[in-house]
């Protein structure tokens, strides 16, 4: 999952995207509002994370504008201020959810995954496909209780074809949403983990899940055949 973390303090910029990459998320970094807005009309994300005190716009400011420009994406605010009064304003600007600094980093990653489940439909922090289930809260993957050892981005690439299971994912879709800015489109990193993902998933079995559309993309479930 892709998201965007609007934060200009150097420090704490760079320990938040250090902590979420480590948690198999795609992390973009902004650090003004109006750099947080422009990056929203290039880019698609799951989930917005976004400091109150910025220079230029404030996070307040930032929120009532992507609102009015019709995003829907979940925006978790951060602050210092602690005040009731702060709090409202920032839920009436159209945040989805509040966390007051100094947060603990394991909290701010139960939100997240908390605002990503409701997403257009309210999810579970599992996933089963056929035989082969997610557990997005450990980061696991079994089939057939068989723990299946992924790396950070075979497993965020993992996930989000399972989020969307049964329904045929292109190239592009899969790039805005499990790698950052700085992916080539012109690379072939998605059928290079795609592949390594079969022969952690797929080759011990005899049902295939992960299936490849040729011209189209890519589906995780039980198919009948492959292109």
């Amino acid at each position: 999952m892709r998201l965007l973390l609007v934060e200009d303090e150097a420090e704490a910029a760079r320990m938040l995207s250090k902590g979420l990459r480590e948690q198999t998320y795609a992390v973009d970094l902004a650090t003004t509002g109006p750099d947080a807005i422009n990056k929203t009309h290039v880019n698609q994300y799951d989930l917005i994370i976004l400091d109150v005190m910025l220079p230029g716009l404030d996070g307040f400011t930032v929120c009532r504008t992507l609102r009015r420009a019709g995003h829907t994406t979940p925006i978790l605010l951060l602050t210092a201020q602690d005040e009731v009064a702060s709090r409202i304003k920032g839920l009436d600007s159209g945040a989805d959810d509040y966390l007051t600094k100094p947060f603990d980093f394991g909290e701010l990653t139960a939100r997240v995954r908390a605002l990503l489940r409701r997403g257009p439909a309210l999810t579970h922090n599992t996933f089963q496909v056929a035989d082969l289930k997610l557990d997005t809260r450990k980061r696991e993957v079994r089939r057939r209780d068989r723990l299946i050892p992924l790396t950070a981005k075979e497993y965020a690439l993992l996930e989000f074809l399972a989020r969307q299971q049964g329904t045929v994912i292109g190239r592009a879709e899969i790039s805005e949403h499990v790698w950052d800015e700085t992916y080539d489109p012109f690379s072939n990193l998605i059928e290079v983990y795609i592949q390594r993902l079969r022969k952690k998933i797929d080759l011990p079995s005899e049902t295939k899940l992960l299936h490849t559309r040729r011209g189209e993309g890519y589906v995780l479930g039980v198919l009948a055949t492959d292109d």
